[in-house]
């Protein structure tokens, strides 16, 4: 390796200049220009003394002389970068097996924030369906965010990257929080590292987020209103309104069939939203129960509903245990009026 850190260094392809800020193996170095730091390979830099020496632009003319007093001083410039995103990226490191070829030893994660914005996050890493891995912290704007090192035969365990965004600082008119996440397959990983080699290129990324999402309106339970001037005859309310269900089910397929195209946050929202609609009416017909069918699954869809059923004044209590009929995948709710 001739470069080490704290080296200035030349990039080939761009002619641009930047300073070694990490080694990551023999071949490969960290390289910081304008603030963004990024993985290149050794044999695409190189030290930027010649292309300064023959820079002609940098050197005064045959009978001209320069003096520091008459070099015009230039204003500095507002350098804008372009907003693309909040992005996961790996990088393979690689290292030399018995045969002396060239394997992938682990992967090394990061969060990129390609916007403007700040946001808080929680990134948990899951094998089967089961959490292993958690990290909750913020994200700067324009910033790299190192995750976490993966051994690479972990690979093949089915990794889940999970990801929950919020905004640092609240918008009135975005989403309260964000979920998405990432299943990488063998075959596409494989397929990914071939194609980095190939084009001598160090990392991949995957969009999580091309832009954070707006607050979705949830639409109110219209209650007609009866014309009389002091009082009113709550029954006949009740009869212009949706019937009430004893028993809700919220798996999302039974909610809509255009489910396999929504993220997980969009089928959350909606399954919370018909929760919030029954409930609402099982209230208003002065039901003395509800059971809601939220299955097992994570438990994410069953600890939100919890949640919002602690704040009701209606409930007297809820229970989630074992039902001949749904297992542990049901709540059953009790009111008092």
């Amino acid at each position: 390796m001739k470069f080490q850190i704290g080296d200035k260094v030349l990039l080939l392809h761009s002619n641009e200049e930047g300073e070694v800020v990490d080694i990551i193996n023999d071949e490969m170095v960290l390289v910081n220009v304008d603030g963004v730091s990024f993985p290149a390979y050794a044999d695409q830099l190189d030290f930027p003394y010649y292309k300064r020496f023959t820079d002609k632009s940098r050197s005064p003319g045959k009978d001209e002389k320069k003096y520091i007093d008459d070099v015009k001083k230039e204003k500095p410039g507002l350098v804008t970068k372009a907003e693309d995103g909040v992005w996961l990226s790996f990088l393979p490191l690689m290292e030399m097996d018995e045969a002396g070829e060239e394997v992938v030893k682990e992967m090394k994660l990061y969060l990129l924030n390609e916007t403007s914005t700040s946001f808080n996050f929680i990134f948990e890493l899951h094998f089967y369906g089961k959490p292993d891995f958690e990290l909750k912290n913020e994200i700067l704007p324009f910033e790299k965010f190192y995750l976490y090192d993966l051994p690479f035969e972990s690979m093949n365990d089915s990794p889940v990257f999970a990801f929950k965004f919020s905004l640092k600082e609240p918008v009135k008119n975005k989403a309260e929080y964000f979920e998405t996440s990432l299943r990488l397959k063998p075959r596409q990983l494989f397929s990914k590292i071939e194609d980095l080699n190939a084009k001598r290129e160090a990392s991949f990324s995957h969009v999580l987020f091309k832009s954070y999402p707006d607050k979705k309106e949830e639409p109110a339970i219209y209650i007609p209103q009866v014309r009389k001037e002091r009082t009113y005859d709550i029954s006949k309310i009740r009869q212009q309104l949706e019937k009430p269900l004893s028993v809700i089910d919220l798996h999302i397929e039974k909610l809509t069939n255009d489910w396999q195209r929504m993220s997980n946050f969009e089928m959350l929202t909606l399954q919370l939203r018909t929760f919030e609609k029954y409930y609402s009416l099982a209230v208003l017909h002065l039901q003395p129960s509800l059971i809601v069918i939220h299955g097992v699954g994570s438990g994410k869809l069953r600890d939100e509903i919890h949640d919002i059923l602690r704040t009701k004044k209606e409930v007297r209590s809820f229970v989630n245990q074992y039902h001949p009929f749904y297992g542990f995948g049901a709540t059953e709710i009790t009111f008092q009026y």
